[in-house]
């Protein structure tokens, strides 16, 4: 229908949580914006903010990919579209960016395609296109997510974000790619490590969901991925002790970085500016932000044409 608009506001997310390697993922309220009209013909994108003269503007842009599996998955014509993008999370930081985009664009087209996709299908083409569901489910659903894929199927369950909790947020000017971050992880792990992981995330989940936080400091360390990612990014340990030193309950590295985040109660501000202190004397150029927890995943608003809406009324006025 020419002139509908759909309207997504999609959360950044952060990955892993420290222990939580590849299965935990929570919403920020920290957002990107994606605005679809049907138009008469042809896909245009126009970018705003964050990535506007890096980021492809073509039929490979990451929304305008997901919005052409959507309309596939539900057997529908992809009609003309005009997608206007207002990006406000950084990228290449660990802070969902893509995921934002992917999930944003999904749920854009089924907004358009009137909901005939469940949150599976969403879930199962977002994770496709990605290549792990850590991120996209909690820009999904909002909240902490713990999500685990088993034979092809997604395991998942939502615990609601904290609301007297707040991250902190060090995001260096330089990025981490997740391919890059990724190479440098072996391939094998003791068990030793194993264990340790282990403990931290069920304990990293029973905080969550009881609100105790006392042992978010020992829930929220690592063995499996921080460490080594600490050759590409050496100031790690001494951004996380500055955090803590600060009164952080717990910090870690945001998915595969480079962002430093730190979940705070009532002190964030000067745990962020603790972390760009640091930063400044090892010379590490960043942005210091605190950002809320959000149980809210991404929204559609949908607008039909003026013709329309003024059809619809002269129905009802006629009933």
């Amino acid at each position: 229908m020419v002139g509908l608009k759909v309207t997504v506001r999609v959360p950044a997310t952060t990955a892993n949580l420290g222990p939580g390697f590849d299965c935990l993922g929570m919403a920020l309220g920290l957002y990107n914006s994606i605005t679809v009209w049907v138009t008469k013909g042809g896909l245009d994108v126009r970018i705003e903010g964050q990535g506007a003269t890096d980021l492809r503007w073509g039929e490979e842009n990451r929304v305008l990919r997901a919005i052409r599996a959507a309309f596939e998955e539900a057997g529908e014509r992809l009609p003309g579209l005009l997608v206007e993008l207002q990006n406000h999370i950084p990228l290449g930081r660990g802070l969902g960016s893509s995921a934002a985009a992917t999930v944003g664009g999904l749920v854009a087209a089924n907004a358009l395609c009137d909901n005939v996709l469940s949150i599976q299908q969403l879930l199962r083409l977002a994770t496709k296109l990605e290549g792990h569901p850590d991120n996209v489910a909690p820009a999904f659903l909002g909240g902490l997510v713990i999500v685990v894929q088993d034979e092809g199927q997604l395991a998942y369950d939502r615990i609601p974000a904290p609301p007297d909790l707040e991250a902190a947020l060090f995001v260096p000017q330089f990025s981490m790619p997740t391919a890059e971050a990724r190479k440098v992880l072996p391939h094998q792990i003791s068990r030793n490590d194993a264990v340790y992981n282990l403990g931290r995330v069920a304990l990293l989940v029973a905080a969550f969901a009881k609100g105790n936080y006392d042992f978010l400091d020992i829930a929220t360390r690592d063995r499996l991925h921080q460490p080594y990612r600490e050759v590409i990014f050496p100031a790690m340990p001494a951004l996380f002790n500055a955090a803590r030193e600060a009164g952080a309950l717990g910090v870690f590295l945001s998915g595969a970085g480079s962002t430093i985040l730190a979940l705070c109660r009532g002190n964030a501000p000067e745990v962020t500016q603790a972390m760009a202190e640091t930063g400044q004397k090892l010379s590490i150029v960043g942005q210091a932000m605190v950002v809320p927890l959000t149980s809210q995943g991404a929204e559609a608003t949908v607008t039909k044409p003026p013709r329309e809406r003024q059809r619809q009324r002269g129905t009802e006025d006629h009933w």
